[in-house]
């Protein structure tokens, strides 16, 4: 049986499965119908957002923005495409966004990350950049989407705090396949910056949290996040 496109977390916010739950992005969607699309997944992806689009009923007319939580082709792949279908560039956080605008992955810190983004197709097709965001600027979307800069993964990563839902993205702080863990050391750019910065998102208010990898956690996302930091800085 098929899976839908879409994934509702709360009113107004949907997870879009892009392959499988491994690489997710997600729609905001306010009362006057305008909506926000986070992350878009890999190349191929873009498509697949502006369907899951008009499956929760909406169109590409009515988005008006975009977000990126980093600039890995991963999630900033398919940017391009729906870039593209609906006229607007990107907000990303200041420190990733010549990444973005040049279609280039940040540096890697370790010896194999930095030969992985020698190989063909690591970069992703370059992207205009409409926003540089800064960590707590609260965004006009769907009643109050807050920016939580959680850098190391790369050095612009930030999480997403939709304040009305108490929906949390964590982006690639934390990923939850077969369980939460850290992104793959070698494609961060500081990993010990990464586990650093993740201790923020235990201490945010938060009723499901959402992960650009694995499935949303729904039931005491916050007191497994936080048991999880308490784990990994023990």
């Amino acid at each position: 049986m098929a899976k839908d496109p879409a994934v509702l977390l709360a009113p107004g916010v949907w997870r879009i499965p892009l392959i499988g739950d491994f690489i997710n992005g997600f729609v905001f969607r306010d009362e006057d119908d305008q909506v926000t699309l986070l992350d878009m997944g890999v190349s191929s992806s873009g498509k697949k957002v502006i369907a899951a689009l008009r499956w929760i009923g909406s169109d590409v007319g009515d988005v008006t923005r975009l977000l990126l939580t980093h600039g890995h082709s991963d999630h900033a792949g398919g940017a391009a495409y729906v870039a593209t279908q609906t006229g607007l560039g990107v907000g990303v956080h200041a420190d990733d966004a010549g990444y973005v605008r040049s279609g280039t992955v940040p540096p890697f810190g370790s010896t194999l990350g930095r030969l992985m983004a020698k190989l063909p197709g690591s970069g992703f097709t370059a992207v205009p950049v409409a926003e540089e965001l800064t960590d707590g600027q609260v965004l006009p979307v769907a009643g109050g989407l807050r920016v939580v800069h959680t850098p190391g993964h790369s050095p612009g990563h930030a999480s997403y705090l939709h304040e009305d839902s108490g929906v949390l993205v964590t982006g690639d702080a934390i990923f939850n396949v077969r369980g939460l863990r850290w992104p793959f050391r070698a494609l961060c750019t500081n990993f010990t910056m990464t586990k650093q910065t993740a201790h923020v998102l235990g201490e945010l208010d938060y009723t499901t949290a959402a992960f650009t990898h694995g499935p949303e956690l729904r039931e005491n996302p916050r007191e497994d996040i936080r048991a999880f930091l308490a784990r990994q800085s023990g």
